[in-house]
């Protein structure tokens, strides 16, 4: 197998393509010919020591992968070698093959792609979790998203409109709108324009916004919780711009709102029966029509530092994804 290692912490370029022999299959564990790998922004943080989980070195990056199952192990359920699925592994998914615990599983539905089944994951089940379990909403609420043509913001977007959320996008240019527009945002703010929280406050009324999807930090967060509404909700979803915000408790005091924590991954960990629901209804909503990954970019295995680059560069909308077989 062919995997691209992370040997010592650093950027995309400290990424190395090497050969590796198979692993042996453990109890519950199938082996699975990865098609397509999701890129995700955490993926970038983990290789620099920098996410809340540290594997041991070597290991490749990589959260998300879609394939085809070409070995079971014992105790692997009703899985059987041809069939094609997605796996969450955490770290793993930058190669030709991975091996899966049979709880990080899921049967791709016969209308999906492996690119799109590569890109589901991460994004869908952070902003669905955070929407769902986190948000505390009620259907006509209005919803704004910071970073809103990004990986998780574009599924931010459309999960809130599919939700029956009025959704503001926050983006930084008029390109970038239009794309949000198709997913379902109806008002938008060009922060390379005009100031977040004035903008939103004309655009509700004045009240500020019920809801802010927050996956950017730094300024974005700062102005979000200057346009948050009376019993607001703001998500901390993360910190794409870089810099860890700090909130002065009088702004909470004032509009009588809450700041929540998103940790996707803790809560799958913790919630698993949970997790797995939400799935079920994001793969049911995908094989009806409702859903649709927003693939925006596509690197072989190899070109794995450049997938990269692209994300952190803000180049790509919607997901990167890498092209393995």
């Amino acid at each position: 197998m062919r995997a691209m290692l992370s040997e010592t912490p650093g950027g995309p370029e400290s990424l190395k393509l090497v050969e590796l022999p198979s692993k042996p299959l453990g109890k519950g564990q199938v082996r699975v010919a990865v098609r397509a790998a999701g890129v995700n922004f955490p993926d970038t943080l983990i290789i620099q020591d920098k996410y809340q989980f540290k594997p041991p070195r070597p290991f490749a990056p990589g959260h998300e992968i879609a394939g085809d199952i070409t070995e079971v192990g014992e105790g692997a359920g009703n899985y059987k070698v041809g069939d094609r699925v997605i796996g969450m592994v955490g770290h793993g998914g930058y190669a030709t093959e991975a091996i899966v615990d049979l709880g990080s599983l899921l049967p791709m539905p016969t209308n999906m792609s492996y690119d799109d089944g590569a890109a589901f994951t991460m994004t869908y089940g952070t902003s669905y979790y955070a929407l769902k379990q986190r948000s505390s909403y009620k259907p006509g609420e209005t919803l704004l998203v910071t970073g809103a043509s990004g990986g998780v913001g574009l599924t931010a977007v459309e999960l809130g409109a599919l939700m029956g959320l009025k959704v503001i996008a926050a983006v930084g240019s008029d390109e970038k709108m239009e794309i949000c527009k198709k997913y379902g945002a109806t008002m938008f703010v060009n922060y390379a324009k005009e100031k977040m929280r004035d903008k939103v406050k004309e655009l509700t009324g004045g009240n500020g916004a019920d809801i802010i999807y927050d996956a950017v930090g730094g300024d974005a967060f700062d102005e979000s919780i200057r346009c948050i509404a009376w019993y607001g909700r703001l998500l901390v979803v993360g910190f794409a711009a870089g810099r860890i915000p700090s909130l002065p408790a009088n702004l909470a005091l004032l509009k009588s709102c809450d700041v929540r924590g998103v940790f996707y991954g803790a809560w799958r960990g913790r919630e698993p029966a949970e997790a797995r629901q939400n799935f079920d209804e994001l793969l049911a909503w995908y094989a009806e029509g409702k859903l649709k990954p927003h693939i925006s970019m596509r690197f072989p295995l190899e070109k794995s530092a450049e997938a990269m680059n692209a994300l952190l560069s803000r180049k790509a909308t919607g997901k990167v994804v890498l092209t393995v077989a």
